[in-house]
């Protein structure tokens, strides 16, 4: 048997998937969580051989919580089911150790042969999202390698640049935990992030340093 735990801040869509792939013989479905952090509690208290995880979530994102679970737990195979398919996304979400990304639009039988796929060691991406990462990678654009270069001369991630984003936006720290379904605690660890790196001491100074630097658009 294969013990999945579901994860998903929408009740109506981690009962459907309990229902769909329970179904199956070769599954148990042991458990549904409805944020990163009960993902993080039910994945030591369950012990699941699979985690479906959502990406936007309250209190804790499936990229965050993918990234604990694959540090705590790395037997625990972890496939990112989303209505998400922005490469940034999986990019994250990859390289916090997620071993699959899907989008929930598949086909609960194509979703179950990817759990089995999965569970059995193998990496499973969408072909859509697959030829998007192939294409970007072997054929940036120039403005794309130059915002690149820019990026990683001062070290920042993607998640920190859209939040120099945000505060260039004029946003507060709880405007952008909501838009980004975040803790505020964990936006502030961004900015102080940002801050560093940048060498700057507040938000307006940020925000034009990442403008003057071509890091964000002016």
């Amino acid at each position: 048997m294969i013990k999945v735990l579901i994860v998903d801040d929408q009740e109506l869509i981690t009962a459907s998937l309990a229902i769909v792939l329970g179904g199956e013989a070769d599954f148990e479905i042991v458990g549904t969580a409805e944020n990163g952090k009960r993902a993080i509690d039910s994945t030591e208290m369950l012990s699941p051989d699979v985690v479906l995880m959502d990406i936007h979530m309250p209190l804790m994102n499936g990229v965050e919580a993918t990234a604990y679970i694959k540090r705590e737990f790395p037997s625990v195979k972890v496939m990112i089911l989303t209505t998400f398919e922005e490469l940034g996304y999986v990019r994250e979400a990859l390289a916090a150790g997620a071993e699959g990304y899907l989008l929930k639009a598949i086909h609960p039988k194509d979703l179950a042969a990817g759990i089995r796929l999965v569970h059995h060691g193998g990496t499973l991406i969408t072909q859509e999202i697959a030829k998007q990462l192939i294409t970007q990678w072997i054929q940036p654009s120039g403005k794309e390698v130059e915002y690149k270069s820019k990026k990683n001369h001062f070290g920042l991630t993607e998640r920190e640049i859209e939040v120099l984003n945000e505060l260039s936006n004029g946003l507060s720290n709880r405007e952008i935990a909501r838009k980004f379904f975040l803790t505020e605690g964990t936006v502030k660890n961004y900015i102080s992030n940002i801050y560093s790196k940048l060498d700057v001491t507040g938000r307006h100074k940020a925000v034009f340093k990442a403008k003057e630097q071509g890091i964000i658009k002016p």
